[in-house]
């Protein structure tokens, strides 16, 4: 039998003769591949190092696997059942409105609400800004409302443009309503901002004089404008009284708010451009322009006013009807007729008297709708009215079965009866007196941002004569060296102005007080209308004290409007 041997396990020394052997072979190793070297085994060190490496590797996920699907599986199995995942608006602000010397008169302010409140500039901006409506929710919680809303003034007239675009975001909320991560989708974009023609420094002033006037001598509200007749940009437009425009938007002070809609004085009324006044001898500019240009009287005829003129009754012929003058002014011709604003000599040219031809009714009317009266002036904010002229077709609609007579044309032609104007009418009126017959339309932004804005003024040049508006500039310059606009004749600037007291009601006793003008005089660059609304008839102050102040004030901080 064979014996069984047991090979013997190889002895892992390299013998001398196999090094040799490959070294025969050296020239034929392919280094790049390692040939030709002693390969050496990894040390039990490095297995060891790693072996530990990788076993706590396995270990800190083993462990942080049971802490997640052991000990904390109920907790985040149950936030994924209830969390959800939410689309969230992001309110774009709105954008800043800013005077024309770049001082912000509304702004935005951060709150602990979703979006940013709207602010708005001290007293006297605002019926001319207006407010806004917030976004609003349901009971549910979701917006009904995802938008600002513009409610009145500028914020209306241009809501599209100063509402910019909202953003999104996703929002991941669990059943409390805690948030615990969100990621914007859409970045919002701000509004666009306007820059108005408006000086917040004058309009600041005038609001004050108006709101201190009408409280001590018991008008119940006023307005005052500031235009340039070069271009129609409005520097100031106030009215008294006015409203709290955040106290609005917020909505949440229901006693004033309520407060505002019971007062008589209608608080939400912008008396720049809604309200309409009997405007009194403020007119009379327009009527001289109209008869001298018809030529039915010379610039230098004069006409007595002995105080007042008569014609027969036409319902008691044994008696006289009577047009009283405010006072006895003696012979007076065109310029002095407009310094001394004497009704006498209107009446004859508008109605005729005693040989001397009148206007008429109908051409009285084409006159003052030259100048725009009658009519909205277009400017660019909300709810504007248009005024209304006295005529035989009025008088049918509003008086049926009564024949217009001579008495209203006389009283139609010192801006009794039923005229009626705003204050922004008369300041375009009277602009196109000051800059010899171009009519422009008043506005506030100085450059174009979008809808309803004016890149440049809509103006009509009217067809008539430089030498007739000469006249009347000269009769309105005479009215302040003697005449009832004396209260501004100041050093520091020639003015040219017409005053007006309109009567009110049957008794009388109620007047709105007017000044409406130009300045400089030798240079005419602005025109200006104050009214003050219904104060007493024995009042010694009115609309002329209000334009000396602001005059005076400007003297010394605005100095630059006189040059």
């Amino acid at each position: 039998m064979f014996k069984k041997h047991r090979v013997k396990n190889v002895n892992s020394f390299v013998e001398p003769d196999e090094i040799f052997l490959d070294s025969k072979n050296i020239q034929n190793f392919d280094r790049q591949q390692f040939e030709g070297r002693i390969e050496k085994p990894i040390s039990k060190r490095t297995i060891l190092f790693l072996g530990i490496f990788f076993l706590v590797g396995v270990l800190s996920f083993s462990t942080r696997l049971i802490y997640l699907q052991i000990q904390k599986g109920e907790t985040y199995f149950k936030r994924s059942e209830n969390n959800i995942l939410k689309r969230q608006i992001i309110f774009a602000d709105r954008g800043i409105i800013y005077d024309r010397n770049k001082v912000e008169l509304a702004g935005n302010k951060r709150t602990e609400e979703t979006f940013s409140a709207r602010t708005y500039l001290k007293s006297g901006f605002a019926h001319l800004l207006g407010y806004v409506s917030y976004p609003a929710v349901d009971k549910m919680g979701n917006y009904w409302q995802s938008e600002f809303m513009g409610k009145d003034g500028l914020e209306k007239q241009y809501n599209e443009s100063l509402n910019g675009q909202n953003g999104s975001k996703v929002v991941e909320i669990d059943a409390r309503g805690e948030i615990h991560s969100e990621n914007i989708v859409n970045a919002p974009k701000q509004g666009k901002d306007l820059v108005l023609t408006i000086d917040s420094r004058i309009q600041g002033e005038l609001f004050s004089l108006i709101q201190n006037l009408a409280k001590s001598n018991f008008f119940t509200g006023g307005a005052g404008i500031l235009m340039d007749i070069r271009n129609g940009e409005i520097i100031t437009s106030t009215s008294f009284p006015e409203y709290n425009g955040e106290l609005l938007s917020l909505g949440k002070e229901s006693s004033i708010i309520k407060g505002y809609l019971n007062d008589k004085r209608k608080v939400f009324m912008d008396r720049t451009i809604s309200g309409l006044y009997t405007p009194g001898s403020i007119i009379k500019p327009l009527l001289a322009m109209g008869a001298l240009n018809e030529k039915i009287i010379d610039q230098y005829k004069k006409i007595l006013s002995t105080g007042s003129i008569s014609i027969p009754n036409p319902y008691f012929p044994n008696q006289k009807s009577v047009f009283k003058d405010w006072r006895v002014n003696g012979w007076t011709d065109m310029r002095q007729a407009l310094a001394v604003s004497s009704d006498v000599y209107f009446y004859t040219i508008g109605g005729g008297f005693e040989g001397q031809k009148g206007l008429g009714i109908l051409n009285i009317e084409k006159y003052v709708r030259l100048f725009g009266i009658g009519q909205k002036t277009g400017i660019d904010l909300p709810d504007e009215k248009g005024g209304t002229i006295p005529s035989p077709d009025w008088k049918i609609k509003n008086f049926a079965g009564d024949p217009w007579r001579i008495g209203d044309t006389y009283n139609t032609a010192i801006g009794q009866y039923g005229f009626q104007v705003t204050p922004m009418e008369m300041t375009r009126a009277i602009s196109a007196i000051a800059n010899y017959g171009t009519l422009v339309n008043p506005h506030f932004l100085i450059k174009d941002i979008g809808e309803n804005a004016n890149q440049t003024p809509i103006t009509s040049v009217l067809d008539l004569k430089k030498e007739d508006f000469i006249v009347v500039h000269e009769g309105m310059r005479q009215a302040v060296n003697y005449g009832t606009a004396v209260a501004l004749n100041v050093p520091y600037v020639k003015v040219a102005a017409k005053t007006g007291t309109a009567q009110l009601g049957l008794a009388k006793n109620k007047v709105n007080s007017w000044i409406v003008g130009f300045f400089p005089y030798e240079n005419p660059k602005y025109v200006f209308t104050i009214m003050m609304e219904a104060g007493p008839s024995s009042n010694s102050v009115g609309a002329s004290s209000i334009m000396r102040g602001l005059l005076d004030w400007m003297s010394i901080n605005t100095s630059e409007y006189f040059e």
